[in-house]
């Protein structure tokens, strides 16, 4: 059964204060509760890669089987975007949902048999990256259900309730697995997946206004702004995903006698909750402000971690963690409010302030959001590789934190550069609509 709603008008104040609010807070609540699902299934192997001392893996194969969920999420949230948009988005949120039941059950069975090979764990592992794509979908579809004005704050806390799955896996897995053993990480989920897919079919719609041929979508791939936020978001997401998935083994590997899996979860839930407050200072001040000194304090982040974590105190090193987890939070929800009004204005300036214009920014901004996202979760593997060729070539994390300082550096200049430079705009006038 399909239930679709053929009348939509969000920007319509009257529309949204007699019914719009309503229906797009019940799909808001449900679409957070299965991406949140989603999460929690692609980071799992965060936490069993450090119970998996039994199979005698080097760290770097360690850090591959954290990495690789990563990689694989990233490249599904190109296809995971245009969903919502050719199927709706209660039916693709259903179908993505019961997805995850995979991955789960495969890692259920695997860590329960001592003589599995390591490609089959690398299999398995690439299967998680199924709830790495469900944020970008999620994403997509609730760009269509609220107006332009509350998209930054509706946006950011349906990204937060999915971020929060990495905290949740943190801080419940080493509970689970500690009771019940290694492979009660895949079975434990199951039930609450079955429950995220019901409400998704009972409570959620599909927006007639949300559908739209790929391939216009797709266009939007070339366009620059596109490619400019990819990478600042590189720099943001990619970074909450990368330090979050990386913080339990490489704690493991610089402090092995210190309590890390008991505080794992903080970072990634402060960066979760952070995340609408991104969103609500990017309303108020513009994304590009924040998001460009969100970037300052981000590359200072990490000359503290890299000292805290040479001092040998792993409590020092654990509270510098947390300002690389804070900052990249708030850059998460900064940079997704500057993706809505890049496109957005650019469409009223194409095509006016009409309900027409409107629609087109949104369909570009959703497509743009698929494509961002996707190439900003390519940081969470990026960090993990990153780690595990530093380990293998010197025994320290030192080199992949100058380079994340470098990176950071340069997401610095490109975010001034595209967005807050006020001298010689004209010669980038593709980018001129994207000053907010």
């Amino acid at each position: 059964m399909a239930r679709w709603i053929a009348e939509w008008h969000p920007d319509d104040p009257a529309f949204w204060e007699s019914s719009g609010r309503r229906v797009a807070r019940r799909n808001l609540v449900f679409s957070i509760v299965a991406e949140h699902l989603g999460f929690t299934v692609w980071t799992l192997w965060s936490i069993v890669a450090t119970r998996m001392g039994s199979y005698e893996f080097s760290t770097d194969q360690l850090f591959w089987l954290v990495a690789l969920p990563n990689l694989i999420g990233s490249v599904l949230r190109v296809p995971y975007t245009f969903g919502p948009a050719r199927f709706g988005g209660r039916n693709f949120t259903v179908v993505s949902a019961a997805l995850l039941l995979i991955p789960a059950v495969l890692l259920g069975v695997a860590v329960n048999n001592p003589a599995t090979p390591y490609w089959l764990f690398l299999v398995i592992a690439a299967l998680a990256g199924l709830g790495g794509g469900n944020f970008a979908s999620s994403m997509a579809n609730i760009t269509y259900f609220y107006p332009r004005e509350k998209q930054g704050v509706a946006l950011g806390l349906n990204a937060a309730g999915g971020n929060v799955g990495v905290s949740s896996v943190q801080l419940v897995m080493p509970l689970v697995i500690g009771s019940l053993g290694l492979a009660a990480a895949g079975w434990f989920w199951i039930p609450f997946i079955v429950v995220a897919g019901a409400c998704a079919f009972f409570f959620m719609d599909n927006l007639t206004s949300a559908k739209a041929d790929p391939r216009e979508q797709f266009a939007v791939a070339g366009k620059a702004q596109t490619w400019v936020m990819s990478f600042l978001y590189i720099g943001t997401f990619g970074s909450f995903i990368g330090y979050s998935t990386a913080f339990p083994l490489l704690s493991q590997n610089l402090f092995p006698d210190a309590p890390y899996a008991a505080v794992a979860f903080v970072g990634p839930l402060l960066g979760s909750l952070i995340r609408p407050v991104g969103g609500w200072l990017a309303d108020r001040h513009g994304g590009a402000p924040v998001t460009l000194w969100n970037f300052a304090a981000m590359g200072g982040g990490v000359l503290l971690v890299w000292l805290a974590g040479t001092g040998g105190n792993f409590w020092l090193f654990f509270l510098a963690f947390q300002l690389l987890f804070v900052t990249s939070g708030v850059g998460n929800g900064s940079t997704y409010r500057m993706i809505p009004a890049i496109f957005q204005a650019k469409a009223v300036a194409e095509r006016g302030e009409g309900e027409e214009a409107l629609l087109y920014g949104k369909r570009q901004a959703s497509a743009a959001i698929g494509i961002i996202s996707a190439v900003g979760a390519l940081g969470g593997f990026l960090i993990n590789r990153a780690f595990g060729m530093s380990f293998a070539a010197s025994g320290s994390p030192a080199a992949a934190f100058l380079a994340f300082g470098l990176f950071y550096a340069s997401c610095f200049a490109l975010t001034w550069w595209c967005y807050m430079r006020t001298v010689g705009v004209n010669v980038v006038a593709s980018l001129a609509h994207a000053r907010v």
